[in-house]
């Protein structure tokens, strides 16, 4: 059976870094309020980069890995809720960046599981014969959907970027879950235009993030265990072979609880938010790349890739290294 496979990563982040004591300067926090109740130290934010720059210099880093020409490309899937355009779309800059003149270019918004719904939908082409290899970004530019007067949300999130090339081979995806509940959307929301025009007298304003953390918690220890659950179930893999489960970063104590639903050892739950924050649809394939590149990933390790946010969404990706 052809499916695809991971043959090259790469992750980018903007240089300046931005600490819990920077961020104590504007709003009413600290430190150590935001280190334990999101393990969370610092943050990386762009200050002249965009979604799409940052998108196209993780994009590059994994085409090197991979050993590929940019023309060998089929398709283009940039997961982001903070594109830079209406249109064109991130992935269209994105190819024009890294010159992969043959390839389908389009965004994917699916909030923090935006990655793993852009994997996902790699897979199904790859595996459907319709296209042989893909590249699949997750970028954001969060910092500037953020109000940094609303410490419930601007002490949580960064920027950032990370991608992947897939390439149609025997093993790599093993098998995947998705899920999406619009009726909790209101949970976690950032507008994109109001309603304004010349009959109204009235101008378009662009709105901030809003999220009712709580709420949000409960939705993840609830529904990552779950899909993760039910993926091991439908591919017939005993939880005892997954090496690492790749969970996105919004907050370790999520993370914790997690792996105690499990019943697996942190150990196996890799996490880099304590430098990075929450960066959205980024944080999986950042830390994929981080991991890569470490030396952490070898041939046949099972591993877990299980995304969680806005829509409500979430869903995991069942990959054999």
């Amino acid at each position: 059976m052809i499916t695809s496979r991971i043959v090259g990563t790469g992750s980018y982040v903007p240089e300046q870094i931005v600490t819990n004591d920077d961020l104590a300067k504007i709003v009413e926090t600290n430190d150590e309020w935001i280190r334990t109740r999101t393990g969370i130290r610092q943050r990386r934010i762009a200050t002249s980069e965009g979604t799409s720059d940052l998108a196209a210099k993780a994009a590059e880093r994994a085409i090197e890995q991979a050993g590929i020409k940019p023309e060998e490309i089929d398709l283009i899937i940039l997961a982001t809720s903070s594109q830079d355009y209406c249109f064109p779309s991130g992935a269209c800059e994105v190819q024009g960046r890294v010159g992969a003149v043959n390839a389908v270019c389009y965004d994917l918004s699916a909030a923090c599981t935006g990655f793993v719904f852009a994997l996902n939908t790699a897979q199904a082409f790859i595996q459907s014969g319709v296209y042989r290899t893909a590249l699949v970004v997750g970028s954001e530019v969060l910092s500037k959907l953020i109000d940094w007067k609303d410490r419930s949300t601007c002490v949580l999130f960064g920027d950032g970027a990370g991608a992947v090339v897939v390439r149609a081979d025997e093993t790599g995806i093993l098998g995947f879950q998705m899920h999406s509940d619009g009726t909790k959307g209101n949970v976690l929301t950032c507008g994109a235009r109001s309603n304004g025009n010349f009959l109204m007298n009235q101008k378009p304003e662009l709105s901030y993030m809003t999220m009712d953390g709580q709420e949000v918690f409960k939705f993840a220890v609830k529904r990552v265990p779950e899909v993760i659950s039910q993926l091991l179930e439908k591919t017939g893999t005993p939880i005892e072979e997954i090496r690492y489960f790749v969970l996105h970063q919004a907050n370790y104590r999520i993370i914790e609880s997690v792996a105690k639903r499990l019943k697996v050892g942190m150990e196996k739950f890799p996490a880099n938010m304590e430098y990075y924050g929450n960066t959205s649809g980024a944080s999986i394939p950042l830390l994929l790349d981080e991991m890569n590149r470490a030396g952490k990933l070898n041939p046949g390790d099972k591993i877990i890739l299980s995304g969680f946010g806005g829509g409500l969404t979430w869903g995991a990706t069942l990959i054999q290294w």
